[in-house]
């Protein structure tokens, strides 16, 4: 099969941080520092990165890696004793790995958008994470723009036997992989068990839901909450940190996942390892993703979508209702 070397890299790599990242949330009960911008960030994120970075560059030294951290915050003289947490986490998976060792796997995903290329968030949804809610770890392959490989580690997320969901008797604990023309898998973190998924089919409006960010500065949820009823969703939203929001569509828990600018921050673009995996999933599982003016989100060019506004994923049967939605209650601005 295609990407096959690269499909089990990723799951191998993903599996290992989401141990690592469970053991670092249940054990320890970890604090956050705060970023330049603002955003929290863990030992866990870097612990994650820095593993999934060291598998990267042992496999594929010639893929540059777009990763959300740093290193940068560890260099720090004031945060030795962090870097010191890092690498004994890191080195329950890793044991001879130093902090020197730490640094420079952390810093591998300080590369740039190229032709090819993988991008990875450690932890998204840090604040999920933090609060015990959903979090995943996210990576995705991408060649001259087009994704080809996307895995999500989702330890927290376990879904319902509902209506429309492909997702059957699944324990706490997931992963979702898609390779690009050869569908979409869920299979429990615990064991190599996977079963194909597909976006829901229903027809019954009255089974539809639809998931959105918890924290409302991630989106508009009153512009988000008015297209949903006017595709017919009157089902109170689902509620979800991270892109376990794009495994809840991938998997027909959902038909509607809406990312739409906050009237706050108009002019923010989404970065691409907020979304890459999870795109992948959702087209491999039938289902369709957008921006808001039906374009597709482009991961060519730089971290951020900047041609792109917004984010509408969905079952792909009502894409072109939800399209039309938007244009009616849209910000002249946007």
């Amino acid at each position: 099969m295609a990407y096959e070397a690269e499909r089990q890299l990723a799951i191998e790599a993903a599996t290992l941080a989401a141990q690592l990242c469970e053991t670092i949330r249940w054990e320890i009960v970890p604090t956050a520092l705060e970023k330049d911008d603002r955003s929290p960030v863990t030992i866990a994120d870097f612990g994650a990165q820095a593993i999934i970075c060291r598998a990267l560059a042992a496999a594929f030294p010639e893929d540059p890696v777009v990763g959300e951290e740093d290193a940068a915050e560890l260099r720090q003289s004031d945060r030795v004793d962090i870097l010191q947490q890092v690498t004994a986490q890191v080195q329950r998976c890793i044991p001879e790995a130093t902090p020197a060792d730490v640094l420079d796997w952390i810093d591998h995903g300080n590369g740039a958008v190229g032709q090819r290329y993988w991008t990875l968030d450690p932890i998204d949804g840090t604040k999920g994470f933090l609060r015990g809610d959903q979090y995943a770890i996210a990576l995705a392959l991408i060649e001259n723009g087009d994704i080809k490989v996307g895995v999500l580690a989702c330890p927290a997320l376990q879904f319902e036997n509902t209506a429309g969901s492909t997702a059957e008797n699944t324990e706490a604990g997931l992963l979702l992989v898609a390779v690009r023309g050869e569908g979409a898998q869920l299979m429990p973190l615990s064991s190599p068990a996977p079963q194909p998924i597909q976006v829901t089919t229903a027809v019954s409006t009255g089974q539809f839901r639809f998931v959105e960010s918890v924290e409302a500065s991630h989106g508009n949820q009153a512009q988000q909450s008015a297209v949903a009823q006017a595709v017919g969703i009157t089902q109170p939203s689902i509620r979800m940190d991270s892109q376990a929001k794009y495994a809840a569509v991938a998997a027909g828990q959902a038909v509607l996942y809406l990312r739409l600018p906050s009237p706050k921050t108009p002019d923010y673009r989404e970065k691409i390892w907020d979304h890459a995996a999870g795109v992948i999933l959702v087209e491999e599982a039938g289902g369709q993703v957008t921006d808001m003016h039906g374009q597709p989100l482009d991961f060519s060019k730089d971290i951020r979508l900047n041609d792109n506004r917004g984010v509408v994923v969905s079952n792909g049967a009502i894409h072109a209702t939800v399209l039309a939605a938007l244009a009616q209650t849209a910000s002249p601005t946007l």
